[in-house]
């Protein structure tokens, strides 16, 4: 059963779980798109706290082109709502929760383990959701 209007819907039982984790998932990266793009110098130094404070001002730039990515991200994912081909739908919401697994993982691998828990985890977790329809 889908509910919605116009060409955005959500599919209602079988896979509302990976909607809701896909959900989750894009806002997250709403968020830290925010925090990089808009909200470095202040939310950033708050949320990294282990970065020396006087690295937040020269980083800035830098910090908003890893958000715009983020953002793109958040795009991918959304757009995924608006396909009106289920199969479709899946295929790019599985390929940008792809990119996060990866880039999550990448970042654990070379930053922090903790990153591979608030970011690849959660993908990876949806991933299997959409493929198992759940």
């Amino acid at each position: 059963m889908k509910i919605g209007c116009g060409s955005f819907f959500i599919l209602t039982s079988h896979t509302m779980i990976a909607t809701i984790l896909t959900l989750i998932v894009a806002l997250e990266h709403l968020y830290m798109m925010y925090m990089e793009m808009f909200a470095w110098e202040t939310r950033g130094k708050r949320f990294f706290r282990s970065l020396p404070e006087d690295l937040f001002a020269p980083t800035r730039s830098m910090a908003a082109n890893q958000g715009l990515y983020n953002g793109f991200l958040v795009a991918g994912l959304a757009w995924s709502f608006f396909i009106g081909d289920p199969m479709w739908s899946a295929n790019v919401r599985l390929f940008f929760l792809g990119c996060v697994a990866v880039a999550g993982t990448y970042g654990a691998l070379t930053v922090s383990k903790k990153i591979f828990f608030a970011q690849a985890l959660p993908a990876i977790v949806a991933m299997v959701c959409v493929l198992a329809k759940v």
